[in-house]
């Protein structure tokens, strides 16, 4: 909800640090090591991504799984893209936002 942290259109993979829903519950943190290392893993191999959050408590988002990671002790970072209308009958996304993500799963598999 705030227009200067929202992921964009066209911006690159979206990296979340928190995600979740009702204040703390159902959430995940992730540790600013971990953050670094996805920084670092993207700007080494070029791919552009971009920061994102999830807006206003219970005003939407927050649906994703990684909670559900979390809470078997994982670190979790959220990645995907950014998008549209989700769960809408016609969705929007940015081919290259799609592309990249796609290099940034692949970079990640690749460790």
């Amino acid at each position: 909800m705030e227009k200067n942290n929202a992921a964009r259109l066209g911006g690159g993979v979206v990296v979340t640090k928190y995600t979740g829903a009702r204040g703390k519950n159902n959430t995940n943190d992730a540790h600013a090591e971990t953050m670094a290392f996805m920084r670092g893993l993207l700007e080494q191999n070029q791919i552009i991504w971009q920061t994102g959050e999830l807006g206003k408590i219970d005003q939407g988002g927050g649906g994703t799984i990684a909670h559900i990671i979390a809470e078997q002790g994982f670190e979790v970072v959220d990645c995907g893209i950014a998008l549209l209308s989700m769960h809408a009958p016609l969705e929007i996304a940015s081919k290259a936002d799609i592309y990249e993500c796609y290099r940034a799963y692949k970079a990640f598999f690749a460790l």
